[in-house]
């Protein structure tokens, strides 16, 4: 899961407190000139352009899993492009303004920091200039439930398709009981409604691969990962099992239709078939060969019937 957000600088805003939360995550006391704090807004119960929002509940349960956490460039892995550290996060409620569903406007605001130093001089610059205000935050949630009839795409899809209109709602899908928080990154393009802030759900199976070099998964991702391949693998037996199924039926059906046809060519025949294809052909060949009537159904011998009706007790 990943969301971008607005940065906001705020350093005429730091603190003994702040500072005592910054130091809790540095190897030496630092003090407000040795930093540059901004804060971000990561996440909101507003539905954003991929039509998914995360619930209050959720806001207030990743708000302590992205304290600490650090900040990156363009989701890489590289420690060297490690260019900030939350600090403090906090759920904030504007009374003042509702969501598209007509809730208060609800966001998780974080206090991040990095040291002034000849490295950072640019990236400060940029943030303090508007120039870096996008961020994506990289966070695992356990459900993903649909608006419309409660299932969860997670483990049961179902019909209804997000962005869709329902008896005149409009389908979404809302991220609940979240996991694990990991990162957050500069990024170029937003995408979500109000805070500028943009939302890309990544699977651990879209992982990999992708990226062309090693991939890193949370424990929750490792977990949903293993349990989607074991029902990918039941399902897949299951589905070896039907189109095997479907292929002895058509070619018991060819062999019917074509009685001096070798079995092994009638196998051979339909093997490279798909199910549709298969099931076609034996729905053809039944046709074929289903006979038009008993061959030892009684006649009706309407003429002697009415011969001899007169000697009828």
């Amino acid at each position: 899961m990943q969301k971008s957000f607005e940065t906001r600088p705020a350093n005429k805003g730091v603190n003994e407190e702040m500072l005592r939360e910054i130091n809790k995550y540095t190897q030496q006391d630092l003090a407000a000139d040795e930093v540059f704090v901004f804060s971000v807004i990561l996440c909101d119960n507003e539905v954003d352009r991929d039509f998914e929002r995360f619930s209050v509940k959720s806001l207030r349960a990743l708000a302590p899993l992205f304290r600490g956490k650090t900040a990156i460039r363009n989701h890489s892995m590289d420690s060297a492009d490690q260019s900030a550290r939350t600090f403090l996060t906090e759920v904030v409620t504007d009374e003042t303004k509702r969501t598209t569903l007509g809730e208060p406007y609800t966001y998780l605001k974080a206090y991040c920091y990095m040291p002034r130093i000849a490295k950072n001089e640019a990236l400060i610059a940029e943030i303090a200039a508007g120039i870096k205000k996008e961020v994506s935050v990289g966070c695992a949630v356990r459900s993903s439930i649909c608006s419309v009839c409660g299932a969860d795409e997670r483990i049961s899809p179902c019909k209804h398709r997000r962005g869709k209109t329902y008896n005149g709602k409009v389908c979404h899908y809302v991220l609940e009981d979240p996991t694990d928080a990991y990162e957050w990154s500069f990024v170029a393009v937003p995408a979500q409604k109000n805070a500028g802030v943009t939302k890309h759900f990544e699977t651990a199976a879209q992982k990999i691969g992708v990226h062309g070099k090693g991939v890193t998964l949370t424990a929750a991702e490792a977990e949903a990962l293993h349990d989607s391949l074991a029902r990918l693998q039941k399902d897949a037996k299951a589905g070896e099992q039907y189109r095997k199924d479907l292929c002895e039926t058509a070619s018991r059906g060819l062999l019917r239709a074509l009685p001096g046809l070798d079995a092994a060519l009638a196998k051979s025949l339909c093997e490279p078939l798909d199910c549709a294809q298969l099931r076609a052909l034996s729905l053809s060949v039944a046709e074929r060969t289903a006979p038009r009537a008993p061959q030892l159904a009684p006649q009706e011998h309407t003429a002697r019937k009415a011969k001899n009706e007169r000697f009828k007790v």
